[in-house]
């Protein structure tokens, strides 16, 4: 099913709010061609794929209670190219967190992650645009039984607390995966590995987990895989010497 098709099969649903107000998705002003164009040169091949073109001519995105609002044509604006050189931000829920869509060196748009500042961790959220829509829709019928509801409030805690998502460089270094292998040699040797190929949704890292001093972490060129150095604790001593 295509982005635009998922999209109309939600707008005759109606939704009940935790306060027990009626609500539906309510859809954002399309776009012309010429405004899409001009997102186009935001992106690395300067193309907006058919798929997203036609959605986007559609509507620019949909008013939903409890994101505000979910936006197709957000590209560029989150940031934090060191994890994501080029994304789209489609919502966030008003606390410094966000949903970007990642969007490959060949204009590919792909997975969605779910970005949360605190704690400090990424997660796979969506396979795709039409299955993030999905999501909202499960969000908007299932509340705190939906893949979004359950990312947003349990899943970033357990990774944090008990499953960082990183590999041991050393490990990597020796892995018989030539992609995963490269890289790691690329690394310095402070650094640790995030992979997320092939992983399932509500699959993770701890990307602040050394400091939030992200300055030197690397995203492979094509993959899904990331370098975060651990930045080294000096004591007191250490400090103190380091002035003179």
């Amino acid at each position: 099913m295509t982005p635009i098709e998922k999209l109309k099969s939600i707008l005759s649903e109606q939704y009940v709010s935790e306060d027990g107000d009626e609500y539906r998705a309510e859809l954002k002003e399309s776009l012309t061609d010429q405004q899409i164009d001009e997102l186009a040169k935001e992106l690395p091949t300067e193309q907006i794929p058919v798929d997203i073109r036609e959605l986007l001519k559609f509507a620019s995105g949909f008013e939903f209670f409890g994101l505000e609002e979910v936006a197709f044509d957000g590209i560029g604006q989150f940031g934090f190219e060191e994890f994501f050189p080029h994304s789209v931000q489609l919502a966030e829920d008003g606390f410094g967190n966000f949903w970007i869509l990642d969007v490959d060196k060949n204009g590919n748009w792909g997975n969605v992650f779910y970005v949360c500042h605190d704690p400090a961790v990424i997660v796979k959220h969506s396979e795709n645009l039409t299955q993030f829509i999905e999501h909202v829709h499960d969000f908007g019928k299932n509340g705190n039984k939906s893949n979004l509801d359950i990312i947003h409030e349990k899943v970033v805690i357990n990774i944090w607390n008990n499953d960082n998502g990183f590999i041991e460089l050393e490990n990597a270094r020796q892995s018989n995966d030539e992609t995963l292998k490269n890289f790691a040699i690329s690394l310095s040797d402070n650094s640790v590995i995030a992979d997320l190929r092939n992983k399932l949704n509500q699959s993770g890292f701890a990307w602040g987990k050394f400091g939030a001093n992200i300055e030197n972490a690397r995203r492979h060129e094509t993959e899904l895989i990331w370098g975060i150095e651990k930045i080294e604790k000096k004591g007191f001593l250490s400090k103190l010497f380091a002035r003179k």
